[in-house]
């Protein structure tokens, strides 16, 4: 049995330490891969600071970390996809009120992934590039795809123009990238928003407009630009993007619905605060909330937040992990984007990485290889 090691998160808002950790052996539906990249999220720093604010059921000693590639080395029983060997990236679940378990974590050198959440990689794609996209792609198809949220149709190969347009606000994000490619692979067209230096970035990603989030008439620019369409939705990202999203949606014909995957709050303050900042978080999130409800219920828009790992219970995870994703890889159909930056080598070199991702980045996908 392989040895394993882990970096755990041995209490809320603690620091990460590495350790020796059990290796598990898949159950029915699951594979066991050997990690050689993980890439780090807000997610992962958002759980680290904030302690039981938004993931109150976590259970500690835990390891935490979304997005890994690596290679196969056990199949599960009913498991048909994949054999020993095999290069493959994938979402870990280990946050999930229903695993909540250490083996399903990313930031470890053995990773338990359903079968369904996971997906082949070419030759040519490289572990650290493969590891950004996981939790990225499974949160923007999330928003896109599920039928509680904009219900769009599957991405596929040669699909055809639905004459419907999707709003993507924050599309040089990590989420925004897959939510751009994602929709127009499934024949939407998309308008995004983003700041001017990454505007050629998301125009190559399919995007047929970009407006800047911060322009000061950037929100009746999109209505404008909307006029003539057909709106099939928004998906929000970043905490300022949600109230724009359903203004721009009261104020158009179509599917007035925001999916949300960012509250409306920053979180970065966290790592260092006392109970009275964390009080004074916890009300000004509630009061944001609430004050987004209103506004939505006022113009007719429905909202929803996103949970990135949701397509797990239904038929999204597999139209994308299953029917879309292998293929689109290997065809070179799929563009990895933001790019992976290496920034170090190990499972101690993890905490950095978050600290660094806290810290602010734009474009790009932090990595650690293993």
């Amino acid at each position: 049995m392989p040895n394993n090691t882990a970096a755990w998160l041995n209490r809320k808002h603690g620091r990460l330490e590495v350790a020796p950790a059990p290796y598990t052996t898949p159950g029915p539906n699951e594979i066991a891969v050997r990690n050689a990249a993980v890439a780090i999220n807000s997610l992962d720093w958002i759980i680290q600071v904030e302690g039981n604010l938004l993931y109150g059921w976590l259970k500690y000693p835990m390891v935490i970390g979304s997005d890994v590639a690596g290679e196969v080395v056990e199949i599960g029983s009913s498991v048909t996809r994949f054999q020993v060997g095999d290069r493959v990236l994938g979402h870990a679940v280990s946050s999930d009120r229903d695993s909540n378990r250490p083996a399903d974590g990313g930031f470890q050198l053995y990773t338990v992934l359903l079968e369904r959440m996971a997906s082949p990689i070419p030759d040519s794609l490289s572990f650290p590039d493969a590891a950004t996209l996981p939790l990225a792609v499974s949160t923007a198809a999330c928003g896109l795809f599920q039928g509680d949220q904009l219900g769009l149709d599957h991405p596929r190969a040669n699909a055809k123009p639905t004459g419907l347009t999707v709003l993507v606000w924050g599309g040089s994000t990590s989420v925004g990238s897959q939510a751009i490619q994602l929709a127009v692979a499934a024949g939407y067209d998309v308008i995004a928003t983003a700041s001017p230096r990454n505007f050629d970035y998301v125009r190559s990603l399919g995007a047929a407009e970009v407006f800047d989030y911060n322009g000061p008439t950037v929100e009746r620019d999109i209505i404008a630009a909307l006029a003539d369409r057909r709106f099939a939705g928004a998906v929000s990202l970043g905490a300022t993007g949600a109230p724009a999203c359903v203004r721009i949606a009261g104020a158009v014909q179509g599917n007035r619905f925001v999916s949300i995957a960012t509250p409306p709050v920053t979180f970065e303050t966290l790592a260092d605060a006392g109970l009275g900042e964390r009080a004074r978080l916890t009300a000004k999130l509630i009061a944001a909330n609430i004050r987004l409800q209103v506004a939505a219920r006022r113009r007719g828009v429905r909202i929803k937040y996103i949970f990135g790992t949701s397509l797990k219970h239904n038929e999204v995870s597999t139209a994308i992990y299953c029917d879309f994703l292998p293929a689109a890889l290997a065809d070179d159909r799929y563009t990895i984007a933001p790019k992976a930056t290496v920034v170090a080598d190990g499972l101690d070199s993890i905490q950095a990485a978050l600290d660094t991702h806290r810290r602010g980045v734009s474009a790009q996908k932090l990595v650690v290889r293993l």
